[in-house]
């Protein structure tokens, strides 16, 4: 028998394969066995009568069921926060301004150096308990507040303990090269040298990092001493991934696809040549619409170019304390729909199947088919569209882990 089979309501499977938008089934049951999905389809087709199949058959009463959702791009380690830069922001001051100045990426980074990772953790608990509460059942969390060794593995660590405290699936992220710590300016290639020789491979050692990603920007890294991190990951078995094409285009998603790399994000400055490249390096686009808003940004990611080209298109909140202090992935997606005019079944897929893809996920989860793990999203819903159309309207119902409620 099943352990679980749910029936009753629509399933937008999100399965690629499917002929209709979403995937929707009508009249759905998906089943669950050891934490997969061991059957979906249309109820009619089931092989017997429900109470015979499965030990718990669930009524979805008419509710809609989709993968769990997957916050594939945060911040959420971190300590303290930056306000008193927002304001400064909206009373004239531009961000690079700011950083330049000492505040930005280093303000947060002073302050999570002095936190203990007990601290850490429990500073980002109620920003993972918004997201679950949204139906989210993956998170990626990056480190990249510490710029020192002792900080950078204490926030990896605290990030692989959420998921040890919630029944959530966390994936980690090295961001060592994120910006250029206090001690090392003017020396940015010496930072890099430490970054490659000491820090990634304690990471490494210790297995506390899914992948490693980088800042490649005018206020970050050049392209140059992003390519020496991910040779150095590329050496250690770690996947790469990349901030690139966020201020200025520096030519960081190309190098991204030269490497492979799971994702590319932000992307403002991307190139209709560099969406070509990443469909042809089978890298999904990270579009953080959160920190397009918050910073008042003007020059809008080529959605039409990276549809033409075939990119998975991501979405995902960046929460982080200085440019998108957001904990709501359905507030991503209205404004990747708003601002970047994505259609409502373009921002489900980034938020499940494309979201998985930027993780290295892709066949795991993101989308409701046999094999798949068993995490879902029941919301009290008709059709898959009201989830990007609510603003502040969370519809969830209930949320499935591991084929658990």
């Amino acid at each position: 028998m099943w352990d679980g089979l749910w029936i009753g309501g629509k399933a937008a499977t999100l399965d690629p394969d499917a002929r209709a938008p979403y995937g929707l089934i009508e009249n759905a049951a998906i089943a669950v066995k050891d934490g997969r999905i061991a059957w979906a389809g249309d109820a009619k087709d089931l092989p017997g009568e429900p109470a015979s199949l499965a030990g718990n058959v669930f009524d979805l009463d008419g509710a809609l069921m989709t993968p769990g959702l997957i916050d594939c791009h945060t911040h959420l380690v971190c300590a303290g926060d930056r306000a008193a830069e927002f304001e400064a922001r909206l009373l004239g001051k531009s961000y690079e301004e700011i950083a330049r100045a000492g505040g930005g990426i280093l303000s947060t980074v002073k302050a999570t150096r002095a936190a203990s990772e007990d601290a850490l953790v429990e500073a980002a608990m109620p920003r993972l308990d918004a997201l679950i509460a949204e139906g989210v059942t993956t998170v990626e969390v990056k480190s990249g507040y510490g710029l020192n060794l002792e900080t950078e593995l204490k926030m990896l660590r605290a990030a692989r303990r959420l998921g040890v405290e919630r029944k959530v699936n966390i994936k980690t992220t090295f961001l060592g090269a994120h910006a250029l710590p206090p001690e090392y300016q003017g020396r940015a290639d010496d930072y890099i040298d430490h970054v490659c020789t000491d820090m990634l491979p304690a990471v490494a050692s210790e297995k506390l990092a899914d992948a490693v990603d980088g800042f490649c920007e005018g206020i970050g890294f050049s392209p140059a001493q992003i390519e020496r991190v991910f040779e150095k990951a590329r050496e250690l078995g770690l996947p790469v991934k990349l901030h690139a094409e966020q201020l200025s285009d520096l030519g960081g998603a190309r190098l991204a696809a030269q490497y492979g790399a799971l994702s590319a994000d932000h992307l403002e400055y991307l190139t209709e040549e560099d969406a070509i490249a990443l469909a042809k390096a089978d890298m999904a686009a990270v579009m953080l619409p959160g920190a397009f808003y918050f910073l008042r940004e003007t020059k809008l990611p080529p959605i039409d170019a990276m549809r033409a080209a075939g990119v998975p298109l991501a979405v995902a909140t960046d929460c982080n304390p200085g440019t998108s202090p957001m904990t709501s992935l359905l507030l991503a997606m209205n404004m990747a729909a708003t601002l970047f005019r994505m259609t409502p079944e373009e921002t489900l897929a980034g938020v499940t199947r494309n979201a998985a893809k930027a993780l290295g996920m892709a066949g795991e989860t993101g989308v409701l088919k046999p094999g798949m793990r068993a995490d879902f999203a029941i919301w009290e819903a008709r059709h898959p569209a009201e989830l990007a159309y609510h603003m502040g309207h969370n519809k969830l119902k209930t949320r499935i882990f591991a084929g658990n409620p």
